[in-house]
């Protein structure tokens, strides 16, 4: 624990790696590979991220999904936001509110636990969060994000912790070797970027993948006369076959080649690329002309 964070000093007090080891120890808990449990055990890294999370000096409603045993939670309330805590673990999740109590009783007021599986949550379960700003557990990372970006229209922004490899995929453009179906589906929600390094060092325990911050910032999705869901059609058709020419790739998402072809007319898009360099504008364009041939 830094001199900063000792009992002694004002304000909330953030978890160093004694009372991390100290609070499972308490609980009975043992970090499990199956939820993708690490805990952030280095204050520094908390508070970096919720700098980096560019949150408003006013205050924000804040989603963090898997909170474990509080580290960002603590941060996040330091900081003055309001947090609302979305964790399916019922031991971790009951244990939360009485360790913010304990490290933060100035801010307990403002958090809010729900005890839930983060990928069946909506605005009943969640209420309405301007940001989101979590150590997703990596084994379901891409999904639960996809999700709170669908169910909830009040995310704006938010700031992310994933492994590194799918924080490339998440912020990478058409063209690049890394883009593909998760992508394309987060452009349809928001501007995407890599957002900084995280070590391996600063988890308990240290996972075996380097760790990397994904930004996001909330924009309306292209024009089309397509549904989400149409154009999340198109998209995985087109990466199925990845070495293959859209109009190839496309084929089972449109088997009649005379209609698939018009299509492509209509859009003007070159029917010889491959999808790994359309955007979420082409595929949009690629729905949306489907809906009219």
């Amino acid at each position: 624990m830094t001199s900063s964070d000792s009992p002694t000093s004002a304000g909330p007090r953030l978890l160093g790696p004694a009372d991390v080891r100290s609070l499972a120890a308490s609980l009975g808990v043992r970090p499990t590979k199956q939820r993708g449990q690490n805990f952030v055990i280095d204050p520094n890294t908390v508070r970096r991220i919720v700098r980096a999370a560019g949150l408003s000096p006013d205050g924000e409603t804040v989603l963090e999904v898997g909170p474990g045993l509080g580290s960002l939670t603590l941060a996040l309330l330091a900081a003055g936001h309001r947090v609302t805590a979305v964790e399916i673990d019922p031991l971790l999740a009951s244990a939360l509110p009485s360790t913010i109590a304990s490290y933060a009783p100035d801010q307990a007021d403002r958090l809010t636990v729900v005890e839930a599986d983060a990928m069946a949550v909506g605005p009943a379960e969640i209420g309405t969060p301007s940001a989101c700003v979590a150590n997703l557990p990596y084994n379901v990372a891409v999904p639960v994000l996809l999700h709170l970006l669908e169910v909830s229209d009040s995310l704006r922004h938010g700031l992310v912790m994933v492994q590194s490899e799918v924080a490339d995929r998440l912020a990478a453009g058409p063209g690049s070797r890394t883009y593909g179906v998760p992508s394309a589906k987060a452009a349809w929600y928001a501007e995407v970027r890599r957002a900084g390094p995280i070590g391996r060092n600063v988890f308990w325990p240290a996972p075996n993948v380097d760790s990397g911050l994904v930004a996001f910032e909330r924009r309306e999705p292209p024009a089309t006369a397509a549904t989400r869901e149409e154009v999340f059609a198109v998209i995985e058709a087109a990466f199925s076959q990845r070495r293959k020419t859209v109009r190839s790739a496309l084929a089972r998402w449109m088997p009649d080649r005379d209609r698939l072809d018009e299509v492509f007319s209509r859009t003007g898009i070159d029917a010889r690329l491959r999808g790994e360099m359309l955007g979420i504008t082409e595929f949009a364009a690629l729905a949306g002309a489907a809906r009219t041939v």
